[in-house]
């Protein structure tokens, strides 16, 4: 749409009593009140309009929601570049446009909806209710909607695109965001989240089509179409008996005594954690009571992220304590991540990093295919991947045993796209990761997930201790077969966009005009790479191999060390992040001499390139 609300004609007549003297915010302000059918949010913009908030209302009304990393994300209520019931059906219907055009079946093969358990009482905003109205958009349109009759994990979505031969599906979910958040994620019919360049076409057509057609507002339709049917059986029981294709040792998962706990952060993941366990042969885990029902406001934790790490374990560890469990699974409000903790021999609790859980992760499923594969398997056949920002611990494996290892751009759209390719070139992908704890176990689900994911390392930890390993063992093990991988991945938070852009502008003007730096502090930088515009130093024409992605900011850093380094902006908050991994060789195996010399790059990073007292940037709580 224009830059204020979207194309159309306006009665000038409508707001001459409260005129903003701004005819283009007019004109939006004038659209969200006549298309806007949700009492609550048609309020907050009344409320701002009567209150002379010009400003706030331009802020809501003046932009559109774009696809990032993860889909459409924003925060729930009032405004065109927030999640809400106008916004959802608007996007609906540029998708119907968009599938419409590229799918003559469209109206046979039909379409996925998925939610979550989140909502906000404020703006009479749900994550069902918002699923209801995208399949009512496309009910209205003839087109047949396997609808979720409850929540499920983010993962049951993409799977259900691909079992049902679906020409996509939306689930509704901002995963582990904070509660004021909501999503709209799209996959498309090959089971991966939407790449460019469908993501651009859809956002053309969700412009070209902002009126609500009728019988989008009409969210009882799922409820009494015949074109609607509900997948949730069918679904759930094709999964879980495909997750048994990644079950190794169901002998030894029966006979255990390991305990494990779960936790299910509030939202959707209990029972089907409980499902997957059981499929593996295992007693179910140990729920925490607190957090294995759904609460839109995650009330026992200061956020719904797992990867923020002990403190908000809190819960979990503590009943793992009680209970004599020294495994802790948590997936995130929407399953599709896992964090795992593990109590060691000195009583404390170990919370791997997504790093190290890589490691682990690729370890057990390259030894499992290897003792499994048939004599004629060729391990040149067999690859793994992983984001670019993500540790390079894959890549040390691959090199040592033979398999392929590629990376990708960060976000699992990228993983989940190139895996598709892999497999209909007849190779055999194995897992791959992105750090922020995204993990996937065999290709059944083209996407992260975590409920797989929570049973594999179930299986895992049933298996090394049986050899008296632990997974925090294990973990040095492999560093030490394959060379330590020691990374450290944090952020500052700020709110501002124009400080952002000066700070990776800067990293590109640096001492001269379209120069980088050479060194940061004392240490000296071989190659930059910067996503953003594509330029790499360390390839002979000086462009990138990794598409460029002009719509965030990304450079990364190779020092002479072996150190690489990542600064890059969130696509779902206003973070910037950075990475940092000291990649060493299988001999260089003193690992307190290799994490000094990271803590120091790290410290060097923030004060040469970041500069977070002059540019006001927050620093992450601890």
């Amino acid at each position: 749409m224009g830059e204020c609300g979207a194309p159309g004609d306006v009665n000038s007549n409508v707001l001459t009593a409260r005129s903003t003297g701004d005819a283009q915010l007019d004109k939006a302000v004038w659209q969200w009140l006549s298309w806007d059918k949700n009492q609550k949010t048609k309020e907050q913009i009344e409320s701002l309009l009567q209150n002379g908030k010009h400003k706030e209302l331009r802020d809501r009304l003046c932009c559109r929601l774009t696809f990032g990393t993860a889909g459409l994300r924003s925060a729930m209520g009032a405004g065109f570049c927030y999640i809400n019931d106008l916004t959802v059906i608007q996007s609906t219907q540029g998708i119907y446009k968009y599938l419409e055009r590229c799918f003559s079946d469209f109206k046979q093969r039909g379409f996925v909806v998925g939610y979550d358990t989140r909502g906000q009482v404020t703006s009479n905003c749900s994550s069902k209710k918002l699923a209801k109205l995208t399949a009512a958009v496309l009910l209205a349109k003839d087109v047949p909607v396997y609808f979720f009759s409850t929540y499920v994990p983010t993962p049951f979505v993409p799977y259900a695109v691909q079992q049902l031969k679906a020409v996509a599906g939306v689930m509704i979910t901002a995963s582990h965001n904070r509660k004021e958040d909501n999503g709209y994620k799209v996959y498309w019919e090959n089971g991966a989240q939407i790449t460019s360049p469908h993501d651009k076409e859809i956002i053309k057509c969700i412009e070209e089509c902002v009126e609500p057609w009728n019988g989008s507002w009409n969210e009882n339709l799922v409820d009494t179409s015949p074109l609607r049917q509900d997948p949730l059986k069918k679904i759930c029981d094709r999964y879980m008996e495909d997750l048994k294709k990644i079950c190794y040792h169901r002998e030894l998962n029966m006979q255990t005594n390991l305990k494990f706990v779960h936790t299910s952060f509030h939202g959707v993941g209990h029972d089907y954690v409980q499902l997957a366990f059981k499929a593996f042969g295992f007693q179910p885990p140990i729920p925490v009571p607190e957090q294995k029902d759904p609460d839109p406001d995650f009330s026992t934790v200061k956020c719904p992220n797992p990867e923020e790490g002990e403190s908000v374990l809190e819960l979990s560890l503590r009943l793992a304590e009680k209970e004599n469990a020294k495994v802790v699974v948590a997936t995130d409000p929407d399953a599709d991540r896992l964090a795992v903790a593990e109590q060691q021999e000195n009583g404390c609790w170990k919370v791997f990093t997504g790093n190290e859980l890589a490691a682990l992760f690729g370890w057990w499923m390259f030894s499992c295919w290897k003792e499994n594969c048939s004599e004629s398997a060729d391990v040149k056949n067999v690859y793994m991947l992983a984001t670019t920002v993500s540790s390079k611990i894959l890549r040390a494996i691959a090199l040592k045993e033979g398999f392929h290892f590629e990376e990708t751009l960060p976000g699992f759209k990228w993983i989940g796209s190139r895996v598709k390719d892999l497999l209909d070139n007849g190779k055999e992908v194995l897992f791959a990761f992105e750090e922020s704890i995204g993990f996937m176990c065999g290709t059944s689900v083209l996407d992260k997930d975590g409920v797989s994911a929570a049973v594999v390392i179930a299986e895992m930890a049933t298996y090394l201790e049986g050899k008296n390993l632990t997974l925090a063992q294990k973990l040095i093990e492999i560093y030490e077969t394959y060379g330590y991988h020691i990374s450290k991945t944090s952020y500052f938070l700020c709110y501002d966009p124009p400080t952002i852009k000066r700070i990776f502008e800067k990293l590109r003007n640096f001492d001269a005009p379209q120069s980088y730096p050479n060194f940061c502090g004392i240490y000296n930088i071989l190659h930059v790479r910067d996503i953003t515009t594509g330029y790499d130093s360390s390839q002979p024409n000086k462009k990138s191999v990794l598409p460029v992605s002009k719509s965030s900011q990304m450079i990364t850093f190779t020092f002479q060390n072996g150190c690489v380094a990542t600064l890059r902006t969130s696509g779902t908050e206003p973070k910037i992040k950075y990475y940092a991994e000291m990649c060493a060789l299988p001999e260089q195996s003193d690992r307190s001499v290799l994490e000094e010399e990271l803590q120091k790059l790290i410290e060097a990073l923030i004060e040469n390139f970041l500069e977070p007292d002059k540019n006001g940037l927050i620093w992450r709580s601890a």
